[in-house]
């Protein structure tokens, strides 16, 4: 399977999770399955609010699953639409979110649980809540 994950930076499988899809500085796209993985620049960073194109954010790079810290309902709408599913990704490091999804532990985000209008600032850090409805998952 091919995993797309928002990254803050590259750091490899050691890359931290990125708290919003659209607005990551980068994603990675790692096969669950043999390890490897891409790193590819969001082009997409730089959005209007609700304006996410996820695709394009991706690159056109095939992918079978999201996983993300928080998503807009927009662009959790669109990558269902094309048959991604997109998870919550609770879990600290790309590595770890991969090992958890390939475990079944990341359930996917259900559009109620979407971000939803708010005063997002692009250019956070990870680790900060900037308004987003996430789910605290323990």
């Amino acid at each position: 399977m091919k995993i797309g994950i928002p990254c803050a930076e590259d750091r490899g499988l050691d890359s931290p999770v990125y708290a919003h899809f659209g607005s990551a500085p980068v994603f990675l796209i790692v096969d669950s399955e043999s390890g490897e993985y891409r790193s590819l620049t969001n082009r997409n960073e730089h959005h209007a609010h609700g304006m996410c194109q996820p695709l394009d954010a991706l690159a056109g790079q095939a992918v079978d699953a999201i996983a993300v810290g928080g998503i807009g309902r927009r662009a959790l709408a669109r990558l269902q639409a094309t048959g991604i599913t997109v998870y919550l990704a609770d879990r600290p490091t790309v590595a770890a979110t991969v090992e958890a999804l390939g475990r079944g532990e990341l359930r996917a985000v259900s559009i109620d649980e979407a971000c939803a209008g708010h005063g997002h600032q692009h250019g956070h850090d990870a680790g900060h809540d900037h308004g987003h409805r996430h789910l605290d998952v323990d």
